[in-house]
């Protein structure tokens, strides 16, 4: 799996999670979830992504 689709998985599954949290937890889990967004959005606009930097110190690489 790339790099690329890793990220895409994990930032799905912290949205809905985020989301399902925030339905039957506490609406103040929305926070998270704009968080994610503007994460997806400046990771977008400046092409440096957060997650990636976190998957390389962790010892996950992408592979082709």
């Amino acid at each position: 799996m790339t790099m690329d689709r890793k990220i895409r998985v994990i930032a799905g599954t912290l949205l809905l999670a985020s989301l399902a949290l925030a339905q039957w937890v506490s609406p103040w889990w929305l926070w998270f979830t704009v968080f994610i967004g503007l994460n997806l959005l400046q990771s977008g606009l400046t092409g440096w992504c957060l997650m990636e930097d976190i998957l390389r110190w962790t010892g996950i690489h992408s592979e082709t």
